[in-house]
């Protein structure tokens, strides 16, 4: 089971969970099944196509999950995940 970190904006959803354990082998399986725990954070991570959200970046340990298999990148019990909303302002 994969410790997933949840930041500040989404805690609301989450009750105020700063982390969760959530169980499975990818990355999908993986926000599904915080999606399905959280049904609220559903539209919040993903589009209309189920892809992962532009603006939302999924980190594995230290790596941007774009840049590894996206969705079927595989997890292990020990690995970190990380939601992070981008940021904008000017």
């Amino acid at each position: 089971m994969a410790t997933i970190r949840i930041p500040v904006p989404l805690r609301k959803v989450t009750n105020d969970q700063e982390t969760l354990i959530i169980e499975g082998d990818t990355m999908g399986v993986i926000l599904m099944m915080l999606c399905a725990r959280f049904p609220e954070l559903h539209d919040r991570i993903f589009d209309e196509n189920n892809e992962v959200r532009r603006f939302i970046n999924i980190f594995l340990n230290d790596e941007d999950i774009r840049f590894l298999s996206d969705l079927a990148t595989p997890v292990k019990d020990v690995d970190e995940i990380s939601i992070v909303p981008a940021i904008a302002g000017g």
